[in-house]
């Protein structure tokens, strides 16, 4: 397969933190705050920052890991053995999977409320069809989505502290204190917000003077990415309250329909839902054809049926792999809430940032961005952040997890009969 475009180009320090903010400032930043508030309440900002500190903790160990590897795949199987690398490349996989029901379903309820389902899969089916002909998106189009869609959630936050707040936000109803619980359960939804903080982390070789810039990198990406977040969570607060933040699916259109007058309210509106279904779509893209790469690696390697290793001679797109994450996606779709399905994305980002923190304790070499205690709470925090995610979810991926194990387990046993 060929190299991606950071690969054969490296990119300046500048470039590299583009591409990682807009590997996470993307769909996820249109709903997850519902979510997250119904959980956290009035302390979604606190929330915020504890899932941007477990992503930064989660992102130096994968870059201490990927120091010196020409792939970026890091999954912690050279510290901690095949089994355990196998179940955080799973968790990654399959928590991709529900990435893309997430965002394909944001694209839904931005474009054609009341028919989000119909229009998610169709989004689906588009991107599949791109990935097939071995579509991908490049570092170009990452910033150029993301120089569209960060103008547009920081005119949501201006639009939301200027205007006049709600009267839950002033004084009234505010809902019951979340505590402790609530809190956890709303930062492991928000980490889902971050998850894409790993492609800055592993950029590699595809960034000039690597072993120097990419720690700037990826404290640059996710320090502005918290702030955007921070921003948002207060503006949100403030203009909706927490009782109808949580009743929304829709956090940043109903902003804009509260705080801006009627004459704008429709205009406004239009450019929020552009800036979701752009993000929406760019984000599918990068996902379809990544779930694709990653099943591919795993059936190589063994670990999944041959089946999925084979790849188009004309597009050199593994067909087999694109087409079964489709299907997975659309099912996904058709049988799971938005929360349950922002839930086990975030599962998978979770359990990947625990294994990846816990390999990182094995490594003698420390780089000042990740000591061994950021790597010993990264993980602590990644256990018990999706420990506190609502309960389906976390069902939901201990059974995938179940699966992928025993999927891993019989196609080893088939290769070894046969071989």
């Amino acid at each position: 397969m060929s190299l991606p475009p950071e690969a054969r180009q490296p990119l300046g320090g500048f470039d590299a933190t583009t591409v990682g903010v807009g590997s996470m400032v993307g769909a996820g930043a249109f709903v997850v705050f519902a979510p997250a508030g119904a959980s956290a309440g009035a302390f979604l900002p606190l929330a915020v920052v504890v899932a941007g500190f477990v992503a930064y903790s989660n992102a130096s160990a994968m870059a201490l890991l990927a120091d010196g590897l020409t792939d970026g795949a890091v999954d912690g199987r050279e510290q901690l053995g095949p089994w355990t690398g196998f179940l955080a490349g799973w968790a990654q996989l399959t928590g991709r999977l529900a990435a893309c029901a997430v965002v394909a379903l944001t694209v839904g309820l931005y474009a054609a409320p009341g028919s989000e389902t119909v229009a998610a899969i169709a989004a689906v089916v588009a991107t599949t069809i791109l990935a097939l002909l071995g579509v991908t998106r490049s570092t170009l189009a990452t910033r150029a989505i993301i120089s569209l869609v960060i103008p547009v959630l920081a005119f949501a936050v201006v639009v939301g502290m200027t205007s006049p707040a709600s009267s839950a936000a002033t004084g009234g109803a505010m809902g019951a204190s979340p505590g402790i619980g609530g809190v956890l359960q709303g930062a492991g939804l928000l980490v889902f917000a971050y998850a894409g903080y790993g492609r800055s982390a592993t950029l590699g070789h595809g960034v000039r003077e690597a072993r120097r810039n990419i720690p700037a990198v990826v404290l640059g990406a996710l320090g502005v990415t918290l702030g955007l977040y921070l921003l948002l969570s207060v503006s949100l607060l403030r203009s909706l309250g927490p009782i109808a933040l949580a009743e929304t699916a829709v956090p940043l259109r109903e902003l804009i329909r509260g705080a801006a007058d009627p004459g704008s309210a429709g205009v406004l509106g239009t450019v929020i839902t552009g800036a979701a279904v752009l993000a929406g779509l760019g984000a599918l893209v990068f996902l379809t054809a990544g779930l694709g790469r990653r099943t591919l690696a795993l059936s190589l390697g063994g670990e999944l049926p041959e089946l999925f290793s084979r790849v188009s001679t004309r597009y050199r797109a593994p067909w087999i792999s694109i087409l079964g994450a489709a299907a997975v996606v659309v099912v996904l779709l058709l049988t799971v809430q938005l929360p349950t399905l922002i839930g086990c994305a975030a599962f998978g980002v979770l359990v990947h940032g625990a294994v990846v923190g816990v390999a990182a304790l094995t490594v003698g070499e420390r780089r000042w961005f990740a000591p061994r205690w950021l790597n010993a709470v990264g993980a602590a925090g990644c256990v018990a952040l999706a420990l506190a995610l609502p309960w389906r979810s976390v069902l939901g991926m201990l059974t995938a997890l179940a699966a992928g194990a025993a999927l891993r387990g019989l196609s080893s046993r088939r290769r070894r009969g046969t071989g």
